[in-house]
């Protein structure tokens, strides 16, 4: 093993480390001022530093637009893909690495559009890790286009009369897969319900896929607005089995008890329109996984050079 593997190692197995929000911090997000992308990647850092996860033990996985510069600003490992490839990216690293963390970060364009398969089938894997769909409800790095969750009516560089046709909701969607185990819902301007949701889904054993309302400041800075200004049109969804913040409690007064066990009534409130619910629509940890079945098994490096010189003897003339 080299000096730089058996470092890794070494760092691995110290428990007495501990890590604060900015021992993963690296380089300065170029993010527009006002993106709500700075506010998932604070969130996203205290996640990793409150659970203890360690840079070379975390991997982040992103395609390609705003939100997918991601892995650029954390200080561990990042694979920066093509666009809408990053889930099949993630899913052959976990199930190559089991033992790794790994995060995937995809715009709606990113995920709905173009990487719907592997969106689809990456739920139905149900592989452990986490999904965050950073939803600014447009395609924002290629200069306002209408995306697959543009509001009906917005106007858009491609579609300057409004976006023709009624918007995907996401976790409507998710909620139709075969095999969805976790799913929920919260908002870039609410740090506390944010970091309380990824925190819920990086605990979850599955896929756990979690939909962030998101402001894009040059192109859909007035489509969350009534939201923030009038937060009683947003309604929590809570539980025991859910997010709980009681530090919201006197700006979202508007509460809804929802068990997230029930895949029925997680439709019914996904789909409700009107009414913009954040926290866990669904949750269920007995949903088979890939990784049980699938997973390489795990060799030490002598087994990997047997294994190796085994592989060329086979070929040998």
């Amino acid at each position: 093993m080299t000096d730089l593997g058996c470092s890794l190692l070494t760092l691995a197995q110290d428990d007495a480390r501990e890590f604060t929000r900015a021992d993963f911090e690296k380089s300065v997000p170029r993010w527009c001022p006002g993106c709500g992308d700075h506010s998932v990647l604070t969130s996203t850092q205290r996640l990793l530093a409150e659970e203890g996860l360690t840079p070379e033990q975390t991997v982040f996985v992103s395609g390609i637009g705003c939100s997918s510069r991601f892995p650029h600003y954390m200080q561990t490992y990042g694979f920066h893909g093509l666009h809408g490839r990053a889930l099949p990216v993630a899913t052959g690293i976990k199930l190559h690495r089991p033992d790794l963390n790994v995060f995937v970060v995809m715009g709606d364009g990113d995920c709905v559009s173009i990487g719907a398969g592997h969106w689809l089938h990456a739920t139905r894997y149900n592989t452990r890790m986490v999904a965050l769909l950073l939803d600014n409800n447009v395609y924002g790095l290629t200069k306002n286009q209408t995306s697959p969750t543009t509001p009906q009516g917005h106007r858009t560089m491609t579609q300057p009369r409004g976006s023709y046709l009624p918007a995907i909701n996401p976790v409507s969607a998710m909620l139709g897969i075969s095999n969805v185990s976790f799913v929920a819902q919260t908002a870039e301007w609410s740090p506390p319900h944010l970091f309380a949701t990824l925190k819920a889904a990086y605990r979850h054993n599955g896929f756990a896929f979690v939909r962030i309302l998101q402001r894009c400041p040059k192109f859909t800075d007035d489509v969350f607005t009534d939201l923030i200004q009038h937060p009683d049109r947003v309604e929590l969804l809570v539980h025991d089995d859910g997010v709980s913040v009681p530090a919201l409690e006197r700006v979202y007064r508007s509460r809804v008890e929802h068990d997230p066990s029930d895949l029925g009534a997680a439709r019914r409130l996904a789909d409700g329109e009107g009414v913009t619910r954040l926290g866990v629509f669904y949750r269920n940890e007995s949903r088979p996984t890939y990784d049980e079945t699938r997973a390489i098994p795990a060799h030490g490096p002598d087994e990997k050079l047997k294994l190796l010189a085994e592989e060329f003897d086979r070929h040998a003339i």
